[in-house]
């Protein structure tokens, strides 16, 4: 060991004073840089949050110019931070690719305080069916334009089914609608402006179709709002809306006077994880959810009164249940679990409303199936496969439920929805991949399909879903909303359905397409 005199210790100590505060300044030096406040203006921070029910991808853009691509659900974080004292605004760059997909932001702006954000919450939806909606009466049909925030309006040619703008249209509604539904009288409309957090209410004009707003609208709903359900009960008539946003339903009296919402007593009711929408049975006096992310359905007891919701059960489905859909007679419920790749089915208890799993649910669908389709006689069931260009058939065994005799037919590219006409006679199929129409007859005794010649029939980019409507001739009009994803207005392919010689076969309507507004859904 070697002995240091009372001068060389004062020295080595010196030094090594310098070097502590060098290499603490070097490192509170590094932190100012890492955090930006090396520039004079304070520390500064980072901004994020957390993404869900994104299907596909998204990109995010963060007002330091900054651009976040995010392809999974969870937690994200922009990697240029923001100076304490400075705003930051997080918004939608791009949509999902995912055909009707959208992402909305809430608690997307502020001030930086010295601390990081985390709470942006980016919500992303796909909404329910309904693309082309008609009054019952058969007069008007409504289509909601998602990136022009507004509503289409028609009237339809009771003779040729062809589509003329109603006096008005567009109508103006909120940001991102979504899917208009019609009360069952025919005399009010809404929409869910899943942007606003809102719902847009309208009487309808007997004679024209034009919609005026309704007193007090928009009415609050939750979180990125989905869709509207109206249902008829002997207390009156009640609207639901599902909010994936933040996991809630929403419960409405309708005025029959003037169509104006208000909320339900208890509402909003606290759902699962992503409703996307709500459906309720034939008699009205039950609700069921599917929760997409929580891997379950919610059932609910309609008070025939307020149309609050009551006795919340839930039961188990397969992995991502995207819908809910009862049978006509409604004895039976069944969920497509986009997951699983499989449907569950359920028996439904006509006193409660509660279910039970039928005998071998689930049963074996193919990839990415999102609704189950119930022929008008209750005894076939329908999945379309997005993920195999397939359409699955079973046969409904009408004491239990159990979907039995499975077969499956060949779609064009990315089917979305089917749908049966009210003959029950045949069944279309919106393609949204390769802009087209599938039709099929449907064996009246097994529920096989046959593709029609002629099919698949031509039809807009990206259509979702086919409406079909009997004009008063007898004829039936097909529509199908072409939701056009690019920055390009949309419109609406119209059809009449052959009778005589290619039963089933779409041939389209003079003046088709019709027009309609930027991504009309």
């Amino acid at each position: 060991m070697v002995a240091l005199s009372v001068s060389k210790k004062r020295e080595l100590g010196v030094l090594s004073s310098m070097l502590t505060k060098t290499i603490g300044a070097i490192g509170l030096m590094a932190i100012l840089v890492s955090c930006g406040g090396g520039s004079g203006r304070g520390y500064s921070y980072t901004v994020g949050g957390n993404v869900s029910g994104l299907a596909d991808s998204v990109v995010l853009h963060n007002s330091t110019g900054e651009n976040m691509n995010i392809s999974a659900n969870g937690i994200f974080s922009f990697e240029t931070p923001v100076h304490t004292g400075d705003a930051y605004t997080v918004t939608v760059e791009t949509q999902p690719p995912f055909f009707s997909q959208i992402c909305t932001v809430s608690n997307g702006s502020g001030i930086i305080k010295d601390v990081p954000v985390f709470s942006v919450v980016v919500s992303c939806v796909t909404p329910p069916l309904h693309s082309v909606t008609v009054d019952p009466t058969g007069k008007f049909a409504y289509v909601a334009n998602t990136g022009d925030g507004n509503i289409s309006g028609y009237t339809i040619d009771s003779s040729t089914g062809a589509l003329t703008p109603a006096l008005g249209s567009p109508f103006t509604a909120g940001t991102n609608p979504y899917s208009v539904t019609v009360d069952p009288t025919g005399k009010f409309a809404y929409v869910a402006n899943m942007g606003d957090g809102n719902i847009s209410g309208y009487t309808i004009d007997s004679s024209t179709g034009a919609l005026t707003p309704a007193p007090g609208s928009p009415f609050t709903a939750g979180m990125a709002p989905s869709s509207v359900t109206v249902v008829q009960s002997l207390g009156g008539e009640f609207a639901y809306v599902a909010n994936p946003g933040d996991n809630t339903i929403s419960a409405y009296i309708i005025n029959s006077s003037t169509g104006a919402l208000t909320p339900s007593p208890g509402s909003p009711f606290a759902g699962w994880k992503s409703p996307y929408s709500v459906t309720v049975d034939p008699t009205g006096k039950f609700a069921y959810v599917a929760n997409y992310f929580f891997n379950t359905i919610s059932a609910y007891t309609i008070d025939s009164t307020t149309g609050a919701l009551t006795n919340p059960t839930a039961v188990a489905t397969g992995t991502n249940p995207y819908s809910v859909t009862v049978d006509p007679t409604g004895k039976f419920a069944y969920v497509a679990n986009t997951g699983s790749k499989n449907i569950s089915a359920y028996t439904i208890d006509s006193t409660t409303g509660a279910l039970t799993a039928s005998t071998k649910s689930p049963f074996k669908a193919g990839r990415k199936p999102y609704f189950v389709t119930v022929d008008p006689t209750g005894k076939f069931a329908y999945v379309v496969n997005m993920g195999d260009n397939t359409i699955s058939a079973y046969t409904i065994d009408s004491s239990t439920g159990v979907l039995t005799n499975p077969t499956a037919v060949a779609t064009g590219t990315n089917p979305y929805s089917v749908t049966v006409d009210p003959s029950g006679l045949f069944a279309y199929v919106a393609n949204t991949g390769d802009k087209t129409i599938s039709a099929y007859t449907i064996d009246s005794s097994t529920g096989a399909l046959t593709e029609i010649s002629g099919s698949p029939f031509t039809a807009g980019t990206a259509p979702s879903s086919v409406t079909v409507v009997q004009l008063s001739g007898g004829d039936f009009a097909v529509y199908a909303a072409n939701y056009s994803p690019n920055d390009i207005s949309g419109n609406i392919s119209g059809y009449t359905i052959d009778q005589i010689t290619t039963p089933g076969a779409l041939m389209e309507i003079s003046g088709s397409p019709f027009t309609a507004g930027k991504n009309p859904y």
